[in-house]
C-alpha cells in the first residue's frame, strides 16, 4: 500500500511539473492545471480515488499555506516595493473589508443567506492568490507600467491575513454570542502579536544567519523552514495570526544582507512551487465535479459580481486618491485572482463547529476556478489592451532571486614552497583579466594585497571572479577510475580524456588536487572533468 502511495505520488509531481510546462506556454496559470489532475484522481475521474476527509484536507493545506505565506514576503524585493507599499496595504487591509462586505451582501440580498453567512462567503473570498498572480507576471514578462507589478505583488502576498482574520472572527460569532470587546480583543491579538512574533523571529533569524557557520550545504534552508513554522506557530498558540506573522517574517528575512540569499530564494521558490502542487492536487481530489454543476450558477453570478463590481469598486475607492490613471485602476481590478487560499478558507469554515454546510466549499472552489480560467487566461491580453506595457520595466527585478549583474564567487589558492608565484610580488605576477586577489591568509591573519605585497610559502590567496551559471550546456562529469581502467598509469597530458575537455580537479583519497599535464593517474581516483558534453563512456 505505502509503495503504491509513493509511485502516485511521483507519478503526481511529474504529472505537475510537465503540466506547468504545458500552462506557461498556452499562456493560463499553472494551478489551474494542477487543480485539474486532482479531479481526475479524484472520486468522480477517472482514476476514482475516493477522498473527502474535510478535516485532513485542512491540517495538511494549512500548513502548506505558512511557506507559501512566508515566501510570499521573502521573494519580495523591498527596494522595488517601497514607492507602492502605502496603495498595496491599503489594498490588502481596506480593500480586502470593502470585498468581503460587498460580496456578503451580494449574498445575503441574492440568494436569501442570513447575513452572517454571506459575510463568511464574502470574507473567504476577499483576498488575491499570490502564487496566481507571482505566475503570470513572471512566466508571461508582464512589465506593467506605474510600478503595477509589486503593487500587485505586495497586495496579493499580504491580504491572506486580513481575509483569515475575517473569516475566523465571523465563524466565531456565528457559534452564538460574542462581545464587542472579544471582537476587539481578538482583532488586536490577531494582528499585535502576528507583528511583533513576525518581526522578532525575523532578526533572530537574521542574526543568526549571519553570525553562525551552518557546516552542510542546505542546513541554512533548513533552519528557514524553521523559523517560517515558528512564526506560524507562536502567535497562533496565544490568539495571534500566524499567516500574518509569517508574511511579515519573510519579507524582513528576505531583505536583510544574509549570506547565501539568492540560494535561499531558489530553494523557496522549489519548495513553494511543492506546496502550491500539493495544495490544488489535494483540494481537486476532494472537490466533486457533479457539486460544481450544481453550485455553478450561483458561483458565476458571485464570479461577475467580484469580478466587476466588489474588486473595481474598493480599487477605486483606494487607489483615486493617490491619482492612479484609470488603466492601472482596471487591471489592478483584473487582476485580483482568487486562489488557494480562499478554498482552505473555506475548508476552514466547513470542518468548524460553528458552521453546518459543507456547499461553501463547491461555491468557493466554482468561484476560483472561474476566476483562474477567465481573469487569469486574459490578463496578458488585458494589459495590452489597456496600453499597460512598459517596454523600459523589468518585471524580474520586483523578485528577489532577480539580479542585474552575476553575483562574485570566491576561490582558494593554497602556495606551497614550489609555487612559481612564491617569493614574488603581486604586481610581478600579472593577472588573469577579471579576477582580483581580494585577500592573503597568512599564519591566521588575514592582509590587504598591495602591488608590493610579497607572497610567501604557506598564504592562502583568496581570488574573487564573476560567478558563472551554467546556461551554454557546459557540464561537469566525475570519471571513477577503476582498478582496471586503461588510463592508470598515464599523465594527464597523454590521456584520451576527450575533445573540449579539461580535468578541473583530481579527488585521491580524500584530498583534491589541482592538476596539471603532468599530474598521473592513480587507480581509485575520481577525476572532475569540465566538457560540452556528458562522457559516461569513460566513467
Amino acid at each position: 500500500m505505502m509503495n503504491s502511495i509513493i509511485l502516485l505520488g511521483a507519478i503526481v509531481l511529474i504529472a505537475c511539473v510537465i503540466g506547468s510546462k504545458i500552462s506557461t506556454k498556452l499562456g493560463i496559470p499553472t494551478l489551474l492545471f494542477f487543480i485539474g489532475l486532482g479531479m481526475l484522481f479524484g472520486s468522480e475521474g477517472l482514476f476514482k480515488i475516493d477522498f473527502e476527509n474535510y478535516s485532513f484536507a485542512e491540517k495538511i493545506c494549512s500548513a502548506a499555506l505558512i511557506f507559501i505565506m512566508f515566501y510570499g514576503g521573502f521573494g519580495t524585493k523591498w527596494s522595488t516595493a517601497r514607492p507602492v507599499a502605502l496603495k498595496a496595504t491599503l489594498l490588502s487591509t481596506l480593500g480586502t473589508l470593502i470585498t468581503a462586505i460587498l460580496t456578503g451582501l451580494f449574498c445575503h440580498v441574492v440568494f436569501k443567506l442570513p447575513l452572517l453567512e454571506g459575510m463568511l462567503i464574502g470574507s473567504v473570498l476577499s483576498s488575491t492568490d499570490a502564487a496566481s498572480v507571482f505566475s503570470i507576471l513572471r512566466s508571461q514578462r508582464l512589465n506593467l507600467k506605474y510600478g503595477t507589478a509589486p503593487l500587485l505583488e505586495i497586495e496579493s502576498g499580504s491580504n491572506d491575513p486580513c481575509a483569515y482574520m475575517m473569516t475566523i472572527l465571523l465563524l466565531s460569532a456565528m457559534g452564538g454570542d460574542i462581545l464587542l470587546s472579544d471582537i476587539s480583543y481578538s482583532i488586536f491579538a490577531q494582528l499585535a502579536y502576528g507583528l511583533i512574533i513576525g518581526v522578532a523571529l525575523a532578526f533572530i533569524g537574521s542574526y543568526v544567519l549571519r553570525h553562525i557557520r551552518f557546516g552542510e550545504d542546505g542546513f541554512d534552508s533548513i533552519f528557514l523552514v524553521a523559523i517560517a513554522l515558528a512564526a506560524y506557530a507562536l502567535p497562533s498558540l496565544i490568539g495571534g495570526n500566524g499567516y500574518l506573522s509569517a508574511y511579515i517574517a519573510g519579507i524582513i528575512l528576505g531583505n536583510q544582507r544574509i549570506p547565501q540569499k539568492k540560494n535561499l530564494v531558489n530553494f523557496f521558490d522549489a519548495f513553494n512551487g511543492i506546496m502550491q502542487m500539493v495544495i490544488f492536487f489535494l483540494l481537486g481530489l476532494l472537490v466533486f465535479p457533479s457539486n460544481l454543476i450544481l453550485y455553478f450558477v450561483p458561483a458565476l453570478l458571485i464570479a461577475l459580481f467580484l469580478t466587476f463590481i466588489a474588486r473595481p469598486v474598493a480599487v477605486a475607492i483606494l487607489l483615486t486618491p493617490f491619482k492612479a490613471p484609470l488603466n492601472q485602476q482596471h487591471i489592478v481590478s483584473w487582476a485580483g485572482l482568487r486562489g488557494a487560499a480562499s478554498i482552505v478558507f473555506a475548508i476552514i469554515a466547513v470542518v468548524s463547529p460553528n458552521y453546518h454546510n459543507d456547499s461553501i466549499f463547491s461555491v468557493v472552489f466554482c468561484v476560483v476556478l472561474l476566476s483562474l480560467l477567465f481573469q487569469g487566461a486574459l490578463l496578458p491580453r488585458a494589459s495590452k489592451k489597456l496600453n499597460m506595457i512598459d517596454d523600459n520595466e523589468n518585471v524580474l527585478k520586483t523578485f528577489n532571486d532577480y539580479s542585474d549583474e552575476n553575483d562574485i564567487n570566491f576561490i582558494r589558492l593554497d602556495l606551497k614552497n614550489d609555487h612559481p608565484w612564491v617569493g614574488k610580488q603581486i604586481r610581478e605576477i600579472g593577472s588573469i583579466p577579471g579576477a582580483l586577489i581580494a585577500a592573503i591568509l597568512r599564519q591566521g591573519a588575514t592582509i590587504t594585497p598591495k602591488g608590493n605585497t610579497i607572497l610567501k610559502n604557506e598564504d592562502s590567496l583568496i581570488i574573487c571572479a564573476k560567478s558563472y551559471q551554467d546556461k551554454d550546456g557546459i557540464k561537469l562529469n566525475e570519471i571513477i577510475i577503476n582498478a582496471d581502467s586503461l588510463l592508470i598509469g598515464k599523465k594527464l597530458k597523454e590521456a584520451d580524456i576527450g575533445k573540449d575537455s579539461l580535468v578541473v580537479l583530481i579527488q585521491r583519497n580524500g584530498t583534491d588536487i589541482i592538476p596539471d599535464g603532468n599530474s598521473e593517474i592513480n587507480a581509485g581516483d575520481v577525476l572532475v572533468v569540465y566538457s560540452q558534453k556528458n562522457l559516461f563512456h569513460l566513467a
